[in-house]
């Protein structure tokens, strides 16, 4: 009810706004017509004096009393023209109809086809209901005012901190994570939460900050893929393709037959355009199919930050003919054929058209189904 009150009271103060300027405007008008009239009067009655006194003759007083006049039936004129009770009053009738019809319009409206009735649901009320029945931002708001009250409590940080990034709330997982691991401790888990929160707020790039992260979990944990895996990552971003081939070699040989961790290494070794040692176990359709196991987003991320690293090394440094190799390669394994058909492109150009390791570079293309512009696939 107390809504409606202050609605109303408002409705009527903007009401008032728009009509009581009309309304002076006629009003002020009427009172400078007045005013001008009793001007007029007074100048005919000093003319008389000055006319008894002799102080002007009588012609001069004549002209004078006409120009007055004159103006006096000018001055009546305007006023009947502007000013008629039948015309103000019928003007001043249209602009309050006019502007009491928009909120009286509106009201309807809203009592038509809207939700008058809903019972107000402020938020304490919300944040206090079964949690069952809240939604996410209900719990993760109860949680921060939880943590608002106990912001020493640990346990509700780390809690909380996946759930922030599961939201997009990166910077605010980095915080959560760093806040649970003050009061609850370090741990591999923790470290590589806040390596991956810190390199999802750099827009998906293993910085250095999130690289040490990922370094201290493998202290406590040597040999936790998941850091491996996203320090491998990171090197590849950065170009460090032998450094990060390494690394993913060495945790394939660690992996047990069944991990789902095989197939992903196998994919990343195949962006980084190379195959796995034939020697070694390599991921089988099965350990393909267990890498969906994974985060979509972790390994899409891991893919597409690896090629787009090799690219941009080779930018840099475009006289690495394997690297070029390794390029097209990537491209193909993700379907890109665009892609590889311009890094093909590139690779010739940066390497000489004419020379052999263009040509070399031209053949290898050719047998994944990757040809220049203007040549006839064989």
């Amino acid at each position: 009810m107390l809504f409606w009150i202050v609605a109303a009271v408002l409705t009527l103060c903007a009401c008032l706004a728009v009509l009581l300027p009309a309304m002076r405007v006629r009003g002020r008008a009427v009172a400078d017509a007045d005013h001008d009239l009793e001007v007029y009067q007074d100048q005919l009655g000093e003319l008389e004096r000055d006319a008894a006194r002799g102080v002007i003759d009588a012609v001069e007083a004549e002209q004078a009393r006409a120009e007055i006049g004159r103006r006096i039936i000018k001055l009546a004129a305007e006023r009947k023209q502007d000013g008629s009770a039948g015309s103000g009053r019928l003007g001043r009738i249209v602009a309050t109809i006019a502007v009491l019809a928009v909120p009286v319009a509106s009201w309807g409206i809203y009592a038509a086809i809207g939700s008058p009735n809903l019972p107000a649901q402020p938020l304490q009320a919300r944040l206090e209901k079964n949690p069952a029945d809240s939604s996410m931002q209900e719990l993760v708001a109860r949680a921060e005012g939880h943590l608002a009250a106990n912001p020493e409590d640990g346990r509700g940080w780390e809690v909380l901190a996946p759930i922030y990034f599961r939201m997009g709330r990166y910077n605010d997982a980095v915080v959560a994570y760093r806040n649970a691991m003050r009061l609850q401790g370090v741990t591999a888990a923790r470290e590589i939460g806040l390596g991956e929160a810190i390199a999802a707020n750099a827009g998906g790039m293993i910085t250095t900050e999130a690289q040490a992260a990922f370094e201290r979990a493998l202290e406590i944990e040597p040999d936790n893929a998941k850091a491996r895996f996203l320090l491998a990552t990171g090197f590849a971003q950065e170009g460090r393709t032998k450094e990060a081939e390494g690394m993913l070699r060495t945790m394939l040989d660690g992996l047990a037959a069944d991990s789902p961790w095989r197939g992903a290494v196998g994919q990343a070794l195949a962006q980084l355009g190379v195959e796995a040692d034939p020697a070694r176990p390599g991921p089988s359709a099965d350990d393909m199919e267990a890498a969906a196991l994974m985060s979509d987003n972790d390994r899409a991320q891991m893919i597409e930050n690896m090629v787009a690293g090799l690219d941009q090394r080779l930018r840099d440094n475009p006289q690495d003919a394997e690297g070029w190799r390794r390029l097209v390669q990537s491209y193909v394994v993700l379907g890109r054929m665009e892609d590889a058909g311009d890094a093909l492109k590139r690779g010739v150009e940066a390497l000489g058209d004419e020379g052999e390791a263009a040509g070399d570079l031209v053949a290898f293309a050719a047998e994944r189904g990757v040809v220049l512009e203007g040549q006839v696939e064989q």
